[in-house]
């Protein structure tokens, strides 16, 4: 199979190229390399230097392609208004412009590198009251401590579960690109005849991270705390839950995505969860790269809070597991602590 992977050259897109070669497809590279994800790595040889919001003029290299795998994107909380448009941008107008240039090009089928960020909170639950979707919770709450959502009846609520069809509600400029990224691309698979699955990654970790720069996540920068011998910092009381899912793990998801979009039916998107399916807490997580570094150094709970951060986002695999064949090999108990000495990128 031919694949046109656009971000060829970062973390997950590196990984998906590998597994992609390594099983014996063409790969076309394509990415941008900004300075801001890769501080001047040298890109695998065969990499083009394209920028997607150019994709136009790129029509050739296009054609004969089977599918492409867009993982490129500017990454991100995205919490300043002056990151609109930068987001908007390279996003947004990038995957409209890639889009295009496929129908030009007769491509009909994508993979695309969404993000769990489109659901903004999670699902919840009260024992008296059944499921919640609470609003943003208020700065008056989190600068007293109290981190939960409640229930109207004060009860704090109990996260559940999210699966693909919950409510989406974006709450940065990044999570509104990303859910941007997926309306376009629906809206052009049913104009264009065309199939997106769209792959709504968790909290991805693994080997060749980058380190201390916006796309590093927050294994990596408990990492680099734990190595300059600073306790890691855990915002909030620790007990906020996440999917934490490994890099090699993601990879195997793009490749079961790839070979379901060229048979999945023309005029649709089909979204997927690609999580480890084990919750766990913030402050875990900082235990377990604590351990895996042999340091003696403790994560230090500090009770600071984002603007804007989620309490809980916990994903349901059970989509991805049914229709994709996709369950993660690498849990984060095993994946974790070997994250702490894997070799990071910058």
């Amino acid at each position: 199979m031919k694949v046109l992977l656009t971000g060829s050259a970062g973390f997950i897109g590196g990984a998906v190229g590998s597994a992609l070669e390594a099983r014996g497809d063409e790969v076309l590279g394509v990415d941008l390399l900004l300075d801001q994800a890769h501080h001047g790595t040298a890109p695998p040889e065969d990499t083009h230097h394209l920028d997607v919001r150019d994709a136009g003029e790129w029509v050739d290299l296009l054609r004969g392609v089977d599918v492409v795998c867009h993982q490129a994107a500017l990454v991100g909380a995205g919490v300043r208004v002056a990151d609109l448009p930068h987001y908007a941008a390279h996003n947004d107008l990038g995957t409209a412009a890639l889009l295009a240039a496929m129908h030009e090009a007769g491509v009909d089928r994508m993979v695309l590198a969404s993000s769990m960020v489109v659901y903004g909170e999670g699902r919840y639950s009260c024992a008296e009251h059944g499921t919640h979707v609470p609003p943003a919770r208020a700065r008056e709450a989190l600068d007293s401590g109290r981190f939960d959502n409640y229930c109207a009846c004060g009860r704090a609520l109990d996260w559940q579960l999210i699966d693909e069809d919950a409510r989406l509600d974006p709450r940065s400029a990044y999570a509104a690109s990303k859910l941007a990224q997926e309306h376009y691309a629906s809206s052009w698979a049913r104009q264009a005849d065309g199939a997106v699955v769209a792959l709504r990654y968790h909290n991805v970790y693994g080997p060749r991270m980058p380190k201390d720069t916006p796309y590093s996540g927050v294994a990596a920068m408990f990492r680099s705390s734990i190595e300059r011998g600073e306790a890691p910092r855990v915002f909030e009381d620790g007990a906020q839950v996440r999917d934490f899912v490994h890099v090699d793990d993601v990879a195997r998801a793009n490749l079961a995505a790839i070979d379901a979009v060229v048979s999945e039916p023309v005029g649709g998107l089909r979204s997927f969860n690609v999580c480890s399916g084990k919750p766990i807490s913030i402050r875990q997580v900082a235990e377990l790269v604590a351990d895996g570094t042999g340091s003696d150094v403790r994560p230090r709970v500090t009770g600071e809070y984002r603007a804007g951060d989620v309490r809980h986002v916990v994903a349901s695999p059970e989509r991805a597991r049914r229709e994709l064949g996709f369950e993660a090999q690498v849990l984060p108990e095993q994946g974790l602590p070997a994250f702490a000495t894997a070799p990071l990128r910058g």
